[in-house]
């Protein structure tokens, strides 16, 4: 199943829903109706009960993504307006960690400043070798305000004030040594590194993929004590699922486990 009329293609496919920004010649940036359109999109996919795993890439085999659209920067409707249409982005962040599917990023090329931000708010990250990642926003009189936010999530602080006050570019085996990708491999080799990695998590049971994303990410910036007691309620969630239970007995018959995710 593909959609494709806006700025984002959706393609649907062996359990994979493919999020395409289709704006090559703009570098695939971030323009208004991009964020309305992948959000939109991954409501799409959250509620297809088939699709298991999320892809998200950019058209071409040069850009991901460039980040915000500097040409649509002064917006419509006065300085207000043009403020919540902003945290939009920080919303559509916040939406790929929240949607109940993981998701993987398919950097097939440069991902740059908001771009950058995209890849990092996927679970994982798989990008082609003659990609760059940076959060070049300085060199244009502009800070990389909110995908600040999971980059101090991603990197210790040196690495990470190096990259927002430098705006200096990595070579993705880098960026790869540096915690931001999952893996790097030929242009060549891309569509089959992610389709190797999306099929793992989709091989898994969904609604345990679920409830485990959502604790991971609770926890994270909780103190250690109430991280401990928060995730031991979390297991006994977990425990208490009928694919957990069905887990267990294959693992005892020595079978492979058919998932339910319940």
């Amino acid at each position: 199943m593909e959609a494709g009329e806006g700025v984002v293609r959706y393609q649907a496919e062996g359990g994979q829903a493919l999020l395409t920004i289709d704006r090559p010649k703009a570098r695939n940036a971030l323009s208004p109706e991009v964020l309305r359109e992948l959000m939109a999109a991954l409501e799409r996919a959250e509620a297809d009960a088939a699709v298991r795993v999320v892809v998200l890439t950019g058209a071409g085999e040069k850009v991901f993504c460039a980040g915000g659209d500097l040409g649509q920067m002064g917006g419509e409707g006065g300085f207000l307006a043009t403020h919540e249409g902003r945290r939009a982005y920080g919303r559509l962040l916040l939406r790929l960690q929240d949607v109940r599917k993981p998701t993987v990023a398919r950097v097939n090329g440069h991902a740059l400043a908001g771009g950058l931000g995209l890849v990092l708010a996927c679970d994982l990250a798989v990008a082609a070798e003659h990609a760059e990642l940076g959060t070049p926003e300085i060199d244009v009189g502009l800070f990389p305000m909110m995908m600040m936010a999971l980059l101090q999530r991603h990197v210790g602080r040196k690495r990470a004030l190096e990259m927002v006050l430098t705006g200096e570019r990595m070579p993705s085996r880098e960026a790869l040594a540096l915690g931001l990708l999952n893996r790097v491999v030929p242009a060549a080799e891309l569509d089959t590194a992610v389709a190797g990695l999306a099929g793992k998590l989709a091989g898994k049971s969904q609604a345990v993929l679920a409830l485990g994303r959502r604790a991971f990410f609770t926890a994270e910036d909780m103190p250690l004590p109430a991280a401990l007691e928060y995730l031991s309620s979390q297991l006994s969630l977990n425990v208490l699922a009928e694919d957990a239970a069905e887990g267990v007995t294959a693992f005892i018959e020595k079978r492979p486990p058919k998932w339910n995710d319940r």
